[in-house]
């Protein structure tokens, strides 16, 4: 086992982990999942071995009554979810570990809604044993004198700000446990009123911050599987959802298949009933003039809407579309690699992803081609066709 383990509670992971949970558990409790790994930035330098101790640790973890009280707290986390989670175990005979060619094989098989925590907690612990490894010097000496850097040149560059909210969305591809939290802490301090929260719940939780999500690819990918009809994911996604949570956690990502298959579903019903919409790959202003033109064609007022843009951010890109749209849309900025692993050195590129459920492939295609995750290339063309097909 390792000797000192990356992840030591179960709520060091991202909101969104908890509130799909939740509606897997409630609504899908039998439905089987497959998660792939990709490394989009090269080889990783770590060890096998290693790797595996450290997600053998994660089968001791369990959430304390603390813990457990905290999460029951959050106004859409249900007691019975709570309860189901009193003796939630992840079991990491699920991780099947591999090298090929110098480069990490990693699939996770199970049930959907007890592999779903393995996500974050892998991409964490990946990246951390790289950073250790990979990384020269003094990095955090170097993260400190960049972070403080960027925060004064935020600062500078915000003037009265009003309206600007950071998140925090950086536990996945962070330096270390150790890091995100001193970076969190240094926001909480030095931005007291641009700084929104983190989604990372251990940090909420501990530094009495605003836990901060949305939904996932995997929520709305799922649907390719559950739903009715393969044109009609999208829609049976954001239903559920919508009907499970009444409202609260209103906010929808946009990019599993495309914006332009997106708004194609998105119609008034969804757009009045979603109080946001976030974008994660593809141009981000040409991203929020589309949403513009189709909230205005649905004759609704955009200024009531919230954008969430979270794709590769900096603060220079996100005061560019703040100023951008300031007037126009209320926006907010998770902000991740940027913040927690900017160390002078290049951060791993790594992702986790569904790509089966109930033995049926499914896909995030986005707007982004490097993106694009499936292991099935006929699954895809005939996602896309489907798409096409709807839209003539």
């Amino acid at each position: 086992m390792a000797a000192d383990p990356i992840i030591n509670s179960l709520l060091d992971t991202d909101l969104y982990k908890y509130t799909m949970q939740q509606v897997m558990f409630s609504c899908y409790p039998d439905a089987m999942g497959k998660m792939s790994f990709r490394c989009r930035s090269g080889q990783l330098n770590l060890e096998l071995d290693e790797l595996r101790a450290q997600i053998d640790a994660l089968g001791d973890l369990s959430l304390s009554e603390d813990e457990l009280t905290w999460l029951g707290s959050l106004s859409f986390i249900t007691p019975e979810f709570v309860s189901w989670l009193r003796t939630f175990r992840l079991n990491p005979a699920a991780v099947h570990l591999a090298e090929s060619d110098g480069h990490l094989d990693i699939t996770v098989t199970g049930k959907w809604a007890e592999i779903t925590h393995f996500e974050i907690f892998i991409l964490a612990i990946v990246s951390e044993l790289h950073c250790r490894r990979a990384f020269q010097g003094q990095p955090e000496r170097a993260g400190e004198l960049r972070l403080h850097t960027k925060i004064q040149q935020l600062k500078a560059g915000l003037g009265s700000g009003d309206g600007f909210n950071l998140v925090d969305f950086g536990t996945r591809r962070r330096f270390s446990r150790q890091w995100q939290e001193y970076v969190v802490r240094t926001l909480q301090r030095e931005l007291p009123s641009t700084f929104a929260g983190t989604s990372n719940l251990h940090l909420a939780r501990t530094l009495g911050l605003k836990p901060v999500g949305t939904m996932a690819h995997e929520w709305l990918q799922a649907h390719q599987a559950l739903g009715e009809t393969l044109s009609d994911f999208q829609r049976d996604a954001l239903l559920t959802w919508l009907g499970y949570y009444e409202g609260q956690l209103g906010v929808a990502l946009t990019d599993t298949i495309s914006m332009k298959a997106f708004l194609q579903d998105f119609d008034r019903e969804l757009a009045m009933a979603y109080v946001g919409i976030r974008h994660d790959s593809g141009d981000p202003v040409d991203w929020g003039e589309q949403a513009l033109s189709h909230y205005a064609s649905l004759g609704i007022d955009a200024r009531d809407k919230q954008f969430v843009f979270s794709d590769k951010l900096d603060f220079d890109t996100a005061l560019m579309l703040y100023r951008h749209f300031s007037g126009r849309v209320k926006v907010s900025f998770g902000i991740g690699t940027y913040l927690t692993n900017d160390m002078g050195e290049a951060a791993p590129n790594i992702v986790l992803k569904l790509v089966e459920l109930n033995g049926q492939p499914v896909a995030k295609l986005s707007d982004s081609p490097g993106k694009i995750m499936c292991e099935d290339d006929e699954y895809i063309a005939r996602l896309r066709a489907s798409f096409r097909k709807k839209a003539s």
